[in-house]
């Protein structure tokens, strides 16, 4: 007897959002997709579990409880080492006095200077960090999620944490720079956009132009050019199209390669031969 292809279909997605569950990722830094996606399963395994068993229309619903609930108790541990680990980032970032929230000021302008910590010095952020690395000692056997997140803060601190504390005796300095490497993502996204190509080599060229030059409308962006010399704007042309050679020049070879080295060839035989007129006038004038 054939199944409801309804029902079927009710089935595949929920066995998609199993399959979401255990393969839940995330490059935020503070958004692990191991957690969410536990949390996700067990909020999936509590509603199959509160069904009625039915012969005819939840019985696979009742096998998958089976095994979401054991998927979940094999990794009970893991999840609560994981979830352990995170609060652990999560103290980090408060030690470090990362900024929270954006606050709005006048003008529309946004505000990431956390002006309540103005007291706040290098050397009280290094003590804190360092008092709260001894505080942090997991078990590598019992906890190892939390024992390698010791061990690669332990070492980027120790390499790295004197030159991560200047931003803290600098007023106006914020102790990250999201707000940058949000603006290079903006970039090397609209580049692919444009581009269709993943690479976005392209940025290292003319990135600091769009940098530069951002605006909201066409009359902006020209009463910006508009602001540079002529003589400097020429100048920019010819070294932004100077730079823009090489990569020109290996785009012809890929797609065209025997018209690109065909050109190429008759080039250098045309300044061969000139440079050899020249060479006979100079004999014969001498």
């Amino acid at each position: 007897m054939s199944r409801n292809a309804e029902l079927m279909a009710v089935e595949s997605q929920i066995r998609a959002a199993v399959r979401d569950c255990v393969n839940r990722t995330s490059r935020k830094p503070f958004r692990w997709g191991g957690i969410e996606g536990y949390q996700q399963l067990k909020t999936i395994g509590a509603i199959l579990r509160s069904l009625p068993c039915r012969k005819i229309d939840t019985d696979y619903l009742s096998l998958l409880s089976v095994w979401v609930d054991l998927a979940l108790s094999n990794n009970f541990s893991v999840a609560l080492d994981l979830e352990q680990a995170h609060q652990w980032l999560r103290r980090i970032a408060d030690c470090l006095h990362y900024p929270k929230y954006f606050h709005p000021i006048k003008d529309n302008v946004t505000n990431t200077t956390d002006t309540s910590n103005l007291s706040l010095t290098s050397l009280k952020v290094r003590c804190d960090m360092e008092e709260l690395l001894q505080k942090f000692q997991p078990d590598p056997q019992q906890h190892p999620a939390q024992f390698a997140l010791k061990k690669k803060l332990q070492r980027l601190w120790h390499k790295y944490g004197a030159n991560l504390l200047h931003c803290y005796d600098i007023l106006g300095l914020p102790p990250d720079n999201l707000k940058i490497e949000s603006l290079f993502s903006n970039l090397r996204r609209h580049q692919r956009r444009i581009s269709g190509r993943k690479s976005t080599v392209e940025l290292r060229d003319f990135g600091q132009y769009q940098v530069l030059f951002l605006a909201e409308s066409e009359e902006m962006l020209l009463a910006q050019i508009r602001e540079v010399p002529v003589a400097e704007y020429n100048t920019q042309r010819r070294r932004l199209a100077m730079d823009e050679a090489p990569r020109q020049q290996k785009y012809r070879l890929h797609r065209h390669p025997v018209s690109t080295i065909q050109a190429l060839v008759d080039q250098h035989t045309e300044l061969l031969t000139v440079l050899e007129s020249q060479a006979l006038e100079y004999q014969l004038d001498s």
